[in-house]
């Protein structure tokens, strides 16, 4: 139609293949080879790729001449108690000194602001290495170390002191990027010193080497000091590293230390009932499938339900049929035995996880000593391991159970606060929105506030559904939707 011509035209000029396009190309050039290290590692350290540069077995560039610093610097390896308390004196009239303890923090090195370092360990002072490291670690010693709250966790077990630390590197490279994951003092150098430390073999060397790589390790921490709290003030971060993130350090380590205590006898009794649970579970799963079966196997159960049962298969894989939970929620209203098995997935794992997990982990005081990490999270956030105390279960009768297995001492209570809001109104604050900061000061609901300018309703005339869409609103906001979305 002649209508179509001014569209058709340009659509057939667009398809045509430009056969004379300058396209500089040499199949040759596209001939697998071996990877530029340098070049790929820089360029994958830009975009973040830590997985692929790991995938690859890349590593940073090796300078031409890497720094050792054990070599650079005088030192002593101190065996004599007289010695190491005159030494005290000496670090006491220091502006700081930087120091690293061994993995087993058996032993630890000092280095002061110039180019001497000394070692001090259990083996060489016997019972005086304690009394040193009480010094050490008062506050009259100003100290620059590389993940302090573990070293504070450390001294507090040993019932040491944990004052005078005035700087921790690991800190101050989580706070520049969070997303790196990774903190060492080894991946730090490489960062911002831009070389390798300069490392000796400690399988083939033995305690020579474990004593001077520790040398090199800790002349590293006193090299990246000198670069890190100018880069901490550039970014406008010295209010929340040092009157914030550094103190919690300490904070933290006293919770690591202090612990919760644990009902032990509520906690087998717990799992006992639990055992009784799945085995009477299990037998309801036997009865409905008509044979014994690993009702943890994915493709026993998968025949079970799928061939034998004949329900609808909703998702498959190159293995066989999935029956992961997704799954089992749709086809819950088609035959009782896949109630079943969501029963003993979700008792099983109450089981192996909590009730025998958390067993596992009650130290010889009767308290799980978790580890919060302070170094992990791209949010900020803290995280719990060994164990995780973060994700006890609540939303079920029996796994809120698990909850009352953490007692407080004998007199005291538990005390559970928690921000009312903080997104929102941090989003009044910064939108200047004068009804939601009017909601806030006046003690209204904000979501239900919402909800009565959304859908044009006397907040009291406002029902749970009309809440729950105006809570989506305000949270969706919050988190960028769009204005399709909303």
């Amino acid at each position: 139609a002649a209508g179509g011509r001014e569209n058709a035209s340009p659509s057939y000029d667009l398809a045509t293949i430009r056969c004379e396009a300058p396209v500089d190309f040499r199949p040759e050039d596209c001939l697998v080879r071996e990877a530029d290290n340098d070049a790929l590692w820089a360029l994958f350290q830009k975009l973040e790729f830590s997985r692929l540069a790991a995938r690859y077995h890349l590593h940073p560039p090796k300078p031409a001449e890497p720094e050792v610093y054990e070599g650079e610097c005088q030192s002593e390896i101190v065996t004599d108690a007289a010695r190491a308390e005159a030494l005290l004196r000496q670090f006491a009239e220091k502006e700081r000194v930087f120091l690293l303890f061994s993995a087993d923090h058996s032993s630890v090195a000092v280095m002061d602001d110039g180019d001497t370092a000394w070692l001090f360990s259990r083996k060489a002072l016997g019972e005086g290495y304690e009394a040193f490291l009480r010094g050490l670690c008062a506050g009259n010693i100003r100290k620059v170390t590389h993940d302090v709250k573990e070293t504070m966790r450390f001294l507090l077990g040993q019932d040491l002191p944990i004052e005078g630390f005035c700087f921790d590197t690991a800190l101050a490279g989580y706070l520049l990027d969070a997303t790196q994951g990774s903190y060492t003092v080894d991946r730090m150098f490489v960062q911002y010193c831009g070389s390798q430390i300069g490392l000796a073999d400690e399988k083939e060397l033995g305690e020579a080497a474990v004593t001077a790589n520790l040398f090199a390790r800790t002349a590293a921490v006193a090299a990246l000091y000198a670069v890190l709290p100018a880069k901490l003030e550039a970014q406008g971060m010295q209010e929340l590293y040092y009157d914030m993130e550094l103190p919690l350090c300490a904070v933290l380590a006293r919770m690591e230390h202090e612990g919760v205590e644990v009902d032990q006898l509520a906690l087998l009794s717990f799992g006992q009932m639990l055992a009784e649970r799945i085995e009477q579970t299990q037998a309801a799963v036997y009865r409905y499938a008509g044979e014994e079966f690993n009702i943890n196997s994915t493709k026993m159960l998968g025949e079970i339900l799928f061939d034998r049962l004949g329900l609808p298969p909703v998702k498959k894989t190159k293995s066989g049929y999935s029956t992961n939970a997704d799954v089992l929620e749709k086809l819950r209203a088609k035959h009782p035995i896949v109630q079943c098995v969501l029963d003993y997935r979700m008792l099983t794992k109450l089981k192996s996880t909590y009730a025998d997990g958390l067993l596992k982990q009650i130290a010889e005081d009767g308290r799980i000593h978790t580890t919060f990490q302070n170094l992990v999270t791209a949010t900020g956030r803290l995280s719990s391991t060994e164990p995780n105390l973060q994700n006890i279960p609540v939303r079920t009768e029996l796994g809120s159970e698990i909850r009352k297995m953490f007692v407080p001492r004998e007199g005291w209570v538990f005390v559970d606060a928690d921000y009312s809001q903080i997104e929102l109104r941090v989003l009044a604050h910064i939108a200047d929105d004068k009804r939601m900061q009017e909601a806030f000061t006046s003690g209204t609901d904000i979501h239900t506030a919402t909800a009565a300018q959304v859908f044009g309703v006397a907040p009291e005339n406002v029902t749970p559904l009309m809440r729950r869409h105006a809570k989506a609103v305000n949270f969706g906001i919050v988190y960028g939707i769009s204005a399709f979305s909303l």
